[in-house]
């Protein structure tokens, strides 16, 4: 390597006038430069008097940027001055290197700000990775301890204020990121998202004209306490979610319309041929043979009332005792019939095994039939066949209904944004339910103003809203005259929480960075200088 001094005077300390290199060693990867100050004295700091006694000499161990892949390491010689003044606090102070180090740095200046891009752009672990990567040699807590020591940003009383909050941990801690509503960057964080935290920053913070919240009762009560004279405008974004909402609370009370319509064939879902082939519980049997039954059961149950037994009223009757125990235990007459009951059957335990193969495409009666005996089933060829049978005449299942969830997707979607078929479902369900049909019709309304930004027929709505009484829609207009002014405001000014919607996403991609670790502090000086 070369080892000129010229050159690596002009080369390493290049625009730094202050240090005169004396020596240059290379050893193991790692080059080593002597140098030392060659002003011929300094200016006290306590006093401002400028002296050229040398007291004594220490070194400094400086990490520097790499250079061709080695380590740069500079051992400075710093001098120890003793003050002249009499007057002065001080009695020596250390030679200052202000171009090159900081009192105390292990580090050059310009190595330091190397680590803080690197901290900012990755946070602790992934920056202690690159860095090593790149021959600096920091550790995770060094580049946090960085990122933490810079100073905030200045910037100037926005105009417009954008307000909303994000989780610290969710369900449990959120804190309030403050954005600018015109240049669309973060102003500053606080630590919860209450209404004295956001009242104390507009106090102190004069000149903010118009704010951009979500409908948060505690954003709206720091708003009018920090700032009285402000515009409050409740976004748009959160409008229409509060509306998706209640459109989703509309639609799940009315959810019996969404099934399938009278007209219709219905085929339930799983049910047997057996359960198919039963008769309605409602139809009554009739003729000579019920009117036996009839008059049996009133018999058996009345000599069972007067406190005989089973078995003497079979020998009075002259009838067999399981006769008389099957009359005994049937609650009415009409479930003496043999036919209202299932038969049991030796195919009953293999019946699902058949509707399965059946649903599969395997309809051979002869290739079931074997499968079953290959599992030792003691079933016959006729049981199969009349099974498969009564498979073959039951017809498909008829598509499930739409959930609630689609329902609300297509009431809340541009119609242009609907496929014909989810044109001609929601076509469906609307002529099914007139309360759904009414229930579009104001969610349309509502776009449109949205939309237009007609604000100002906001009240009209509200009142035709009112007027139908629908689950959850009517809550919902009701309460938007709570913050009547803010929404009015939302829907017809051009302003939004866009910008701070933004930084919400940016936020979360810089808590993964830091794997949900950070405290508030590390997270806030983040977020402000990203």
């Amino acid at each position: 390597m070369r080892t000129d001094i010229s050159f690596w005077d002009s080369l390493v300390f290049g625009g730094i006038d202050e240090v005169d290199v004396k020596a240059v060693t290379d050893a193991f990867g790692t080059v080593e430069v002597m140098v030392s100050g060659q002003a011929p004295g300094a200016t006290c700091p306590g006093c401002g008097c400028f002296t050229d006694r040398v007291h004594d000499r220490y070194q400094r161990r400086l990490q520097d940027l790499p250079l061709g892949e080695q380590t740069v390491v500079i051992l400075l010689t710093v001098r120890r001055f003793l003050c002249g003044s009499v007057h002065c606090p001080r009695r020596t102070f250390a030679e200052p290197f202000a171009r090159l180090t900081t009192p105390y740095a292990r580090y050059t200046t310009r190595l330091s700000r190397a680590l803080e891009h690197v901290g900012l752009a990755l946070a602790g672990r992934a920056g202690a990775r690159l860095a090593t990567q790149l021959g600096f040699r920091a550790g995770r807590m060094t580049l946090l301890r960085r990122v933490i020591a810079l100073p905030d940003p200045k910037f100037s009383t926005p105009r417009v204020l954008g307000v909303d909050d994000f989780a610290i941990r969710r369900g449990q801690t959120y804190s309030t990121v403050l954005t600018c509503g015109e240049a669309h960057h973060v102003v500053d964080v606080l630590p919860t998202r209450e209404a004295g935290p956001l009242a104390a920053w507009l106090t102190s913070h004069p000149g903010v004209e118009v704010i951009c919240r979500d409908r948060a009762g505690a954003y709206a009560e720091g708003a009018r306490l920090g700032a009285p004279n402000a515009l409050q405008i409740a976004d748009r974004f959160h409008l229409w979610q509060g509306l998706g909402r209640a459109v989703e609370t509309c639609v799940a009370a009315h959810r019996d319309c969404l099934r399938t319509s009278p007209s219709e064939p219905v085929t339930r879902s799983g049910s047997t041929p057996t359960d198919l082939d039963l008769p309605q519980p409602d139809s009554e049997p009739a003729g000579r043979r019920a009117e036996r039954k009839k008059a049996a059961h009133a018999l058996v149950h009345e000599l069972l009332a007067q406190g005989h037994s089973r078995r003497a009223i079979a020998r009075h009757l002259g009838w067999g005792l399981n006769t008389v125990l099957r009359y005994a235990n049937a609650a009415c007459w009409q479930d003496t019939f043999r036919e209202n009951r299932p038969r049991p059957s030796r195919l009953d335990p293999y019946k699902p095994y058949l509707e399965r193969r059946f649903a599969q495409g395997c309809t051979n009666v002869t290739q079931l039939h074997g499968e079953l005996l290959a599992d030792h089933a003691p079933v016959t060829y006729p049981m199969v066949r009349a099974h498969i049978a009564t498979l073959r005449s039951i017809p498909p299942n008829a598509p499930p209904p739409p959930t609630v969830r689609q329902v609300t997707g297509w009431l809340t979607r541009h119609p242009s944004a609907l496929s014909e078929e989810n044109r001609a479902d929601l076509k469906n369900v609307l002529a099914h339910c007139p309360e759904l049909d009414a229930a579009a019709g104001h969610v349309r309304d509502f776009g449109e103003i949205l939309t237009n930004r007609r604000g100002a027929t906001l009240p009209a709505w509200i009142d035709a809203v009112d007027a139908d009484q629908l689950p959850g829609l009517t809550n919902f207009a009701l309460h938007l005259l709570r913050d009547l002014d803010a929404v009015t405001a939302g829907l017809t000014l051009e302003w939004s929480s866009g910008s701070v919607e933004g930084a919400v996403n940016r936020i979360k991609k810089i808590k993964r960075q830091l794997y949900g670790r950070a405290g508030f502090e590390l997270l806030r000086k983040m977020i402000l200088l990203q």
